[in-house]
């Protein structure tokens, strides 16, 4: 393989011709992606440019920063950020540098009363402006009230803190109101995350999106754990839609957390079984269930790394019932399962992609979501 320092522009852009010819076919005949938009780095960086540098992504669930002070970092596409909660209650999302000396600002997630640079302890108000500096007063040049830290849009959207670094995006809710049409009878913003966590897994972002969006998988994949629940033949599909792809499963009476709480008053008839599989583009994926939900929110780090962001949690029927602790035990026990065999899973594909010794092969009809997926990544990127 060539160094990328000597490769060609036709050589680096390679990958995208790949996937356009791919996708160039009806679904009928349609093949998994071809093997390069996986490995190659020039790709991921195409991808950083023209899809995570421009489309909302998700980091996290809005409960989880309820009190003023609260916050998470996070970085999109090589871009460090802060998405922190208000005085005003408001969520804010800063870049996560320091306008003296561009050191990193805070770490992880917690509370904080004020955004301290740990270098030179250069202080900023949770509204992003300057607030205090040590031993400035000798430069002439210096006035604390020119500096703010720049501002990202970030917005509340069914109860996910949706962040984009492009300014000039449409709003949350209104890129994505087909999706809360669709599942407005579930109330997702009302259901109480119960944990989150954050990983790093050894494969491709793209396989593990796709991983999530099909149940081709399932009963293979998970046959220790909701593999036997999950038929499919009962797995209801649907094109695409331009930001999203969804599929639907019905689930048995064995899976009570699943189906909906006898409080709930939403649901009526098969919905109180029926669990969503969505696929926000370009990294939330989310399972909804009448009773509980669990979500990945992905970020790539290299070609055969990705950050995933994981949690989950319950609707409020079974917040209230008198039997959360139990409930939420249940859940994070069942979740951290299905979550370690899709790690096993998807970093094998990824480990046999590196090997070359096989092409993508036809896709199910099953796989449909994975087709549209691919046809949004083709439509996003450009040369």
């Amino acid at each position: 393989m060539k160094d990328r320092a000597t490769m060609t522009h036709h050589e680096r852009i390679a990958p995208l011709a790949e996937l356009q010819a791919n996708v160039s076919v009806p679904f009928a005949q349609a093949r998994a992606m071809p093997r390069s938009v996986y490995l190659s780095q020039d790709f991921l960086d195409i991808e950083n440019r023209d899809i995570f540098g421009k489309e909302w992504l998700c980091a996290g669930r809005a409960s989880a920063l309820a009190k003023p002070g609260d916050y998470l970092t996070m970085e999109i596409a090589g871009k460090p950020v802060i998405v922190v909660r208000d005085r005003d209650m408001t969520l804010r999302a800063f870049s996560n540098v320091c306008m003296h000396r561009m050191s990193t600002l805070l770490q992880g997630s917690g509370n904080t009363r004020a955004i301290v640079c740990p270098y030179h302890a250069w202080t900023y108000s949770l509204d992003g402006s300057l607030r205090g500096t040590m031993a400035m007063e000798q430069n002439e040049g210096f006035c604390k009230d020119h500096y703010k830290l720049p501002t990202f849009r970030c917005e509340e959207w069914l109860g996910w803190i949706m962040v984009s670094i492009n300014p000039d995006i449409e709003p949350a809710a209104q890129k994505f109101a087909h999706l809360g049409k669709l599942v407005e009878r579930y109330g997702m913003e009302n259901y109480v995350q119960a944990f989150s966590e954050t990983m790093e897994w050894d494969t491709n972002w793209k396989i593990l999106a796709e991983n999530f969006m099909e149940s081709y998988h399932v009963p293979i994949c998970h046959r220790k754990t909701i593999g036997p629940q999950v038929s499919l033949d009962e797995v209801e599909l649907e094109e695409g839609h331009p930001t999203y792809n969804y599929h639907c499963s019905l689930k048995g009476e064995e899976n009570y957390l699943a189906l909906a709480h006898p409080d709930n008053t939403r649901l009526e008839g098969e919905d109180r079984r029926r669990t969503y599989i969505i696929s926000l583009y370009p990294g939330l994926f989310i399972s909804l269930s009448p009773g509980y939900f669990w979500y990945l929110s992905l970020y790539p780090i290299a070609p055969g790394k990705v950050q995933v962001v994981y949690g989950g949690g319950l609707a409020p029927e079974f917040i209230a019932d008198g039997k959360s602790a139990e409930h939420f035990a249940a859940l994070k026990s069942l979740l951290d399962e299905v979550n370690e065999e899709d790690k096993g899973c998807t970093e094998k594909v990824f480990n046999g992609l590196r090997g070359g010794l096989a092409e993508p092969g036809h896709l199910s009809h099953l796989e449909r979501p994975n087709y549209d997926f691919a046809k949004y990544i083709a439509s996003k990127l450009t040369a």
